[in-house]
Protein backbone atom coordinates (compact mmCIF):
# COMPACT_ATOMS: atom_id res chain seq x y z
CA UNK A 1 0.00 0.00 0.00
CA UNK A 2 2.96 2.46 0.74
CA UNK A 3 5.01 1.58 -2.24
CA UNK A 4 1.61 2.48 -4.41
CA UNK A 5 1.23 6.01 -2.55
CA UNK A 6 4.82 6.95 -3.49
CA UNK A 7 4.43 5.47 -6.94
CA UNK A 8 1.07 7.81 -6.98
CA UNK A 9 2.49 10.95 -5.74
CA UNK A 10 6.06 10.78 -7.62
CA UNK A 11 3.12 10.42 -10.98
CA UNK A 12 1.15 13.42 -9.52
CA UNK A 13 4.81 15.25 -9.46
CA UNK A 14 5.55 14.15 -12.86
CA UNK A 15 2.71 15.67 -14.12
CA UNK A 16 2.60 19.11 -12.45
CA UNK A 17 6.33 19.75 -13.84
CA UNK A 18 4.88 18.47 -17.48
CA UNK A 19 1.44 20.96 -16.92
CA UNK A 20 4.37 23.67 -15.57
CA UNK A 21 6.39 23.47 -18.95
CA UNK A 22 3.38 23.30 -20.92
CA UNK A 23 2.10 26.35 -19.39
CA UNK A 24 5.35 28.07 -19.63
CA UNK A 25 5.49 27.15 -23.40
CA UNK A 26 2.17 28.30 -23.92
CA UNK A 27 2.66 32.09 -22.23
CA UNK A 28 5.59 31.62 -23.75
CA UNK A 29 4.44 32.05 -27.31
CA UNK A 30 2.05 34.11 -26.64
CA UNK A 31 4.09 36.85 -25.25
CA UNK A 32 6.74 37.00 -28.48
CA UNK A 33 3.76 37.00 -30.82
CA UNK A 34 2.25 39.76 -28.64
CA UNK A 35 5.93 41.63 -28.89
CA UNK A 36 7.57 40.85 -31.98
CA UNK A 37 5.71 41.01 -35.44
CA UNK A 38 6.40 37.87 -37.54
CA UNK A 39 7.21 39.01 -41.37
CA UNK A 40 6.81 37.07 -44.57
CA UNK A 41 10.36 37.54 -47.15
CA UNK A 42 8.16 39.72 -49.06
CA UNK A 43 7.51 41.95 -46.00
CA UNK A 44 10.89 41.89 -44.54
CA UNK A 45 12.96 42.63 -47.37
CA UNK A 46 10.39 45.77 -47.84
CA UNK A 47 11.43 47.21 -44.68
CA UNK A 48 14.63 46.20 -43.40
CA UNK A 49 16.79 48.48 -45.28
CA UNK A 50 15.42 51.35 -43.08
CA UNK A 51 15.67 49.38 -40.11
CA UNK A 52 18.67 47.65 -38.01
CA UNK A 53 18.78 44.40 -39.45
CA UNK A 54 20.25 42.15 -36.58
CA UNK A 55 21.40 38.31 -37.16
CA UNK A 56 21.32 37.05 -33.84
CA UNK A 57 23.31 33.77 -35.16
CA UNK A 58 27.11 32.68 -33.66
CA UNK A 59 29.80 34.83 -35.13
CA UNK A 60 30.50 30.90 -37.44
CA UNK A 61 27.02 31.05 -38.44
CA UNK A 62 27.46 34.83 -39.77
CA UNK A 63 30.41 34.25 -41.48
CA UNK A 64 28.98 31.25 -42.97
CA UNK A 65 26.37 33.59 -44.90
CA UNK A 66 24.21 36.23 -43.71
CA UNK A 67 21.95 38.70 -45.76
CA UNK A 68 23.74 41.93 -47.09
CA UNK A 69 23.73 44.30 -45.02
CA UNK A 70 23.00 42.63 -41.20
CA UNK A 71 25.31 43.37 -38.10
CA UNK A 72 25.75 40.25 -36.36
CA UNK A 73 24.72 40.53 -32.76
CA UNK A 74 24.51 36.71 -31.08
CA UNK A 75 22.33 35.90 -29.08
CA UNK A 76 24.61 34.88 -26.14
CA UNK A 77 26.02 38.42 -26.36
CA UNK A 78 22.86 40.28 -26.30
CA UNK A 79 22.81 40.83 -22.79
CA UNK A 80 25.87 42.87 -22.91
CA UNK A 81 25.14 44.57 -26.47
CA UNK A 82 21.87 45.29 -26.74
CA UNK A 83 22.54 49.21 -26.10
CA UNK A 84 23.90 49.45 -29.39
CA UNK A 85 21.02 49.15 -30.84
CA UNK A 86 18.69 52.42 -31.63
CA UNK A 87 15.34 52.61 -29.67
CA UNK A 88 14.23 54.93 -32.07
CA UNK A 89 14.51 52.88 -35.09
CA UNK A 90 13.04 49.13 -35.93
CA UNK A 91 14.46 46.03 -35.05
CA UNK A 92 14.73 43.49 -37.75
CA UNK A 93 16.14 40.08 -36.39
CA UNK A 94 16.45 36.89 -37.89
CA UNK A 95 18.04 33.52 -36.83
CA UNK A 96 18.39 30.35 -38.22
CA UNK A 97 14.66 28.87 -37.61
CA UNK A 98 13.08 31.70 -35.57
CA UNK A 99 13.64 30.38 -31.78
CA UNK A 100 17.08 32.79 -30.91
CA UNK A 101 15.04 35.84 -32.47
CA UNK A 102 12.00 35.07 -30.06
CA UNK A 103 14.19 34.96 -27.15
CA UNK A 104 15.98 38.10 -28.34
CA UNK A 105 13.08 39.71 -28.91
CA UNK A 106 11.86 39.16 -25.31
CA UNK A 107 14.53 40.72 -23.98
CA UNK A 108 14.89 43.69 -26.15
CA UNK A 109 10.94 44.52 -25.39
CA UNK A 110 12.05 43.95 -21.30
CA UNK A 111 14.94 46.91 -22.19
CA UNK A 112 12.26 49.52 -23.95
CA UNK A 113 12.37 48.57 -27.38
CA UNK A 114 9.16 48.14 -29.38
CA UNK A 115 9.16 47.48 -32.86
CA UNK A 116 10.41 44.57 -33.43
CA UNK A 117 10.49 42.26 -36.49
CA UNK A 118 11.48 38.89 -37.07
CA UNK A 119 12.01 36.68 -40.51
CA UNK A 120 9.42 34.13 -40.67
CA UNK A 121 11.25 30.80 -40.99
CA UNK A 122 14.28 32.46 -40.17
CA UNK A 123 17.81 32.48 -42.67
CA UNK A 124 16.91 29.14 -43.65
CA UNK A 125 13.83 30.15 -45.44
CA UNK A 126 15.73 33.36 -46.87
CA UNK A 127 15.95 33.16 -50.80
CA UNK A 128 17.38 36.67 -51.22
CA UNK A 129 21.20 37.95 -51.97
CA UNK A 130 23.50 36.90 -48.96
CA UNK A 131 27.58 37.49 -47.96
CA UNK A 132 29.83 34.89 -47.21
CA UNK A 133 33.31 35.92 -45.65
Amino acid sequence: MQKESKSLSSLYFLIAILVAVIAYSVFTYFNQKRIMKKLTEEEFRAGYRKAQLIDIREPNEFDGGHILGARNLPLSQMRQRYKELRTDQPIYLYCQNETRSGRAAQLLHKKGYTDINCLKGGFKQWSGRIKKK
